[in-house]
């Protein structure tokens, strides 16, 4: 048997680490198609002009683009049989990816427990991206609920890890020589400071992107990812193929850019959950709330932590009566950002 048909919820062991084919070089190609995918014109991601005015060599790559590669390089051994991608907690960024990077992943399981249903169980593994010099990038921890081969088979021990709430202030890491006391506000695009935004702001965004089956499809296998709920419309009993959750996560950061236009910078992600199935044919808006401030050793540099919500619905709605998500919530995302004092 030369095929995989990648591995099912039995056949992960706790502590198990997982070395991901295949090494990927990334150029001003992912960027070019970054942008045209979303909406996505954080100024220090489009110039290398206004990057280098901010300490840096150039312009990176947008910190998503270094996440989707990672993340699309573990779905192979982690999530190619996953029924969805449930959440994640504690990542990083650890340093810029820059055009001519490559990337590759390893990941580690350190959590197990099989559903009550016997029918599939939830996978933890936590995933470090590193470039060509060895040099971590990105490190964050996902889970995501992977289906059964064999029903009668025994159901590991239950190993839920600890996770940290958020990213402590303190623990993020500032890009070398990043420096935001020249910032160029009006060329960023908005006048916003770190401090004109209150804690408990909600931030309605505004704009809103009807997602196509066709631009999914590009995206999906543009970050390789090949897990079959994205392609294979056989794989739900609904027929309808699920839209890959970074992708949301993209959409949701690019229409952020009206009224956060200056938190340019991911640096770390708290805490994130895909609280509904989004498909073709939504129409996705985004909020933000801003939950906290801190400043950094960086000159200039502040950082804001932000929860993120993409919708089909209102500003501001999250959660019912019952303390559960709204159906037309499709991601809460808690994280950290770098933006000018």
């Amino acid at each position: 048997m030369k095929t995989n048909a990648g591995r099912f919820f039995e056949e992960y062991r706790l502590g198990e680490v997982i070395a991901h084919a295949v090494p990927r070089t990334v150029t001003q190609g992912e960027r070019a198609l970054y942008h045209a995918l979303y909406p996505a014109r954080h100024a220090l991601y489009s110039s290398d002009v206004f990057a280098q005015a901010c300490g840096l060599p150039a312009s990176p790559l947008d910190d998503l683009i270094g996440f989707h590669v990672v993340f699309g390089k573990t779905v192979p051994d982690v999530s190619l049989n996953a029924v969805a991608n449930l959440g994640y907690a504690q990542g990083r960024w650890l340093a810029p990816v820059w055009p001519g990077d490559t990337l590759r992943s390893q990941s580690t399981v350190i959590g197990l427990k099989q559903n009550s249903n016997g029918q599939s169980g939830v996978v933890y593994v936590r995933t470090l991206g590193t470039n060509q010099h060895n040099q971590p990038v990105l490190d964050y921890v996902r889970w995501v609920m992977v289906k059964k081969r064999d029903l009668d088979a025994p159901a590991p021990a239950t190993v839920l890890p600890e996770l940290a709430a958020t990213v402590a202030a303190q623990d993020l890491v500032i890009p070398q020589g990043l420096d935001f006391t020249h910032y160029d506000f009006a060329q960023s695009g908005e006048p916003h400071r770190w401090g004109d935004y209150a804690l408990g702001e909600v931030i309605d965004h505004v704009d809103g992107v009807t997602i196509e089956e066709a631009e999914h499809m590009l995206a999906t296998r543009l970050w390789q990812n090949t897990a079959k709920v994205h392609f294979d419309a056989t794989q739900r009993p609904d027929g309808r193929r699920l839209i890959y959750g970074g992708h949301v996560i993209s959409l949701a950061r690019a229409l952020s850019f009206n009224g956060l236009a200056n938190a340019q910078m991911i640096v770390a992600l708290n805490a994130g959950a895909h609280a509904n199935p989004c498909f073709a044919g939504d129409t996705v808006r985004a909020w933000s709330q801003v939950l906290d401030r801190a400043p950094t050793s960086a000159p200039g540099v502040g950082a804001i932590r932000l929860r993120l919500v993409a919708t089909k619905g209102g500003a501001g709605d999250l959660r019912g009566p019952d303390g559960k998500y709204l159906p037309e919530v499709l991601l809460d995302l808690d994280y950290w950002a770098l933006m000018p004092i």
